[in-house]
């Protein structure tokens, strides 16, 4: 007898497709209204391009990687895929309609058109991934799972998936040789031989095997019962018992090998694209926006205190290289400014120079490190010589965060590392973002970074002294 193992993911795609449709046509209907009241566009080319359209957008979508029914999934991921398939969309329904002269094809109408596209698609998006993290927490969508081996090695895993009910995760509970304390004992199941018989007499959707290659023969039956009953299965190797940083596997001849720290960054193409968008940026900025500041906040910095507008101090850069690090001076000029990190009533800071603190405006001279080609918008924020020669003491892994270029903000400010690290647990939590940024960068995760930074600016954050 087969078992019927099956969750709605496959439809959620057809449901988005579905859904993406109307928001497009949305979007056209919304410009043919407006251009109809003035007379520029008839019914039959509207409909013409209404279908025209659609199709266009199916076969893009068939082409991109949906992202937002996954469900562990990062803002950067999303608004990468959203990202390629719109890119994708604008180019190829661009070629087909100048391929058939298309006579709505005018840049009065197309521009406010993608426009309209882009918003009413960002909307949508929004609003269903909403509503799956909703129905998944209500306890719909969901797969049941089981864990097989030393739990430790996966624990962060198996506790994200435990206490976060939006994923759509049922974990079951897991077999080891013993109870593990790192997670809950209500869930132990038994040894790792009994979770056979698990398999064959409960409904499961995915298995995740952590036992180690020394115990092939139970693997491999591990693997067959799965096949067996329509079971998902997934291996994490052991390497991950002693080796937390990201590894990409390859094949050599026909071998399975991991390697460390295969950075996006190592690659030329990426660095291009990341210099020409921090030159461009700053450029723009240095020549706009910059002068106004610096006028009006160099007055008031002059008037608070005695000393000079910049404040400048020499930070470990690339490859641990040193250069000096531009910022308005928030603080009264002191002895101590390349020794002691600003605290939160920090006494040697004026009054100007804590509201700049706490928008982060003190941070804007940093675009002349950007232009100069120190530092980028986005990377590992740099610390002073001190720091990083006490912290490469104290945390083995601290001088790989040297690996990329330090930057104005970086994710580990942007996900509650920011500010003063008194304690080594703040310091450590700090490397560990900066060295995961470093080994997962895309251009779209820049771009969330950099709107993280901004909404947090405006909102205010409690570590920002």
């Amino acid at each position: 007898m087969v078992r019927e193992n099956k969750t709605s993911d496959g439809s959620i795609r057809w449901i988005i497709l579905a859904g993406e449709l109307l928001a497009l046509n949305a979007a056209l209907l919304t410009m043919s209204f407006m251009y109809q009241s003035m007379g520029n566009v008839t019914t039959p080319h509207y409909k013409r391009l209404m279908l025209l359209m659609s199709l266009v957008y199916i076969l893009c979508d068939l082409q991109s990687r949906h992202h937002i029914y996954d469900r562990f999934v990062r803002g950067d991921q999303l608004l990468r895929s959203f990202m390629f398939s719109t890119t994708l969309f604008i180019v190829l329904s661009l070629m087909v309609m100048w391929v058939f002269r298309w006579p709505l094809m005018t840049w009065d109408f197309m521009l406010p058109f993608y426009g309209f596209i882009i918003l009413f698609l960002c909307l949508y998006r929004w609003i269903l991934r909403k509503c799956i993290r909703y129905f998944r927490k209500r306890g719909r969508n969901t797969m049941n799972v089981i864990f097989i081996g030393n739990i430790n090695v996966a624990s962060e895993l198996y506790k994200k998936m435990e206490s976060d009910p939006t994923t759509g995760f049922n974990v079951k509970g897991y077999f080891a040789d013993e109870p593990r304390t790192l997670v809950t004992d209500k869930n132990y199941l038994g040894k790792p031989e009994d979770a056979l018989a698990y398999i064959k007499e409960h409904l499961l959707h995915q298995v995740f095997c952590l036992l180690p290659s020394s115990q092939n023969d139970l693997i491999n039956k591990v693997m067959q019962t799965c096949a067996q009953h329509i079971v998902r299965y997934n291996h994490i190797p052991d390497a991950f018992n002693y080796q937390r940083h990201t590894m990409a596997l390859n094949l050599m001849d026909g071998t399975p090998v991991f390697s460390l720290h295969n950075e996006p960054l190592s690659l030329l193409g990426n660095r291009i694209i990341k210099r020409a968008f921090d030159f461009i940026v700053s450029s723009i900025f240095l020549v706009t926006i910059f002068p106004l500041v610096f006028i009006i906040f160099g007055t008031l910095i002059k008037l608070s205190s005695p000393g000079p507008v910049f404040f400048k101090q020499k930070r470990s850069g690339l490859n641990g290289k040193d250069f000096y690090c531009y910022k308005f001076r928030s603080m009264r000029v002191n002895v101590d400014s390349d020794k002691v990190q600003a605290t939160k009533d920090d006494p040697r800071k004026t009054r100007i120079g804590e509201f700049m603190r706490r928008t982060s405006v003190d941070e804007l001279p940093q675009f002349i490190n950007v232009w100069l080609g120190n530092m980028s918008i986005v990377g590992p924020r740099p610390h002073m010589l001190k720091h990083t020669e006490q912290y490469s003491q104290l945390i083995g892994s601290y001088m790989v965060r040297h690996f990329a270029k330090p930057g104005i903000t970086g994710y580990a400010q942007v996900t509650g590392f920011r500010g003063e690290t008194s304690e080594l647990w703040q310091m450590e939590g700090r490397v560990k973002k900066d060295i995961w940024y470093i080994e997962h960068w895309t251009f779209a995760l820049d771009l969330f970074i950099i709107w993280k930074t901004i909404y947090n600016a405006i909102h205010g954050e409690d570590n920002a002294y």
